[in-house]
């Protein structure tokens, strides 16, 4: 490894290091095993447990849910780049444009939200486990590609499907060729 001389404007990014090394793999499946909790515990037990809640709590619950799986769905989106650019599926300047359709920036109600004290504890657990990864996610893509981004401040008119641009990412990511 070339060591920087005292002058040199170089300075090395341990983000982009982690993520383009073999040190990726244990947040790619710690990102991704998290989407698939979720993913079980929504359709399973957390349906279950949301019809006893409250009204109140139930449209928190609701709410909250759609706000966790889209904070997941951007992580893994962001992490399914990463893992594309680190093995030369893609190039880092592909990642880079692509990566423009990611927003890290999914936020949650408050503890102190009416109705809060009544969210399942599992369900609690996941949402703040999604924040410290997206949390963590964000910082590594400040350090990697420059402040600003992450989130995109595009108005929302030229966003019209959220749903169509994760496609989108999914099938570059996945694409051969």
């Amino acid at each position: 490894m070339n060591e920087p001389s005292k002058g040199s404007a170089k300075t090395v990014k341990l983000a982009e290091r982690r993520v383009f090394s073999q040190s990726f793999k244990p947040l790619y499946q710690e990102g991704m095993g998290l989407v698939e909790q979720a993913a079980e515990y929504l359709d399973g037990k957390g349906r279950a447990e949301a019809k006893k809640l409250s009204r109140l709590a139930a449209t928190l619950y609701a709410a909250e849910s759609m706000r966790l799986t889209t904070r997941l769905m951007q992580v893994a989106s962001w992490l399914l780049l990463q893992r594309a650019a680190n093995s030369g599926e893609m190039t880092r300047d592909q990642v880079a444009s692509e990566k423009s359709k990611v927003r890290l920036d999914t936020a949650s109600a408050h503890d102190e939200a009416a109705g809060w004290a009544e969210l399942p504890k599992d369900f609690l657990d996941l949402v703040n486990r999604s924040l410290r990864l997206q949390a963590l996610v964000r910082r590594m893509d400040e350090e990697i590609y420059g402040d600003g981004a992450v989130v995109d401040m595009q108005p929302m008119g030229r966003r019209p499907n959220p749903v169509s641009d994760q496609i989108s990412l999914l099938n570059t990511a996945f694409a051969r060729g």
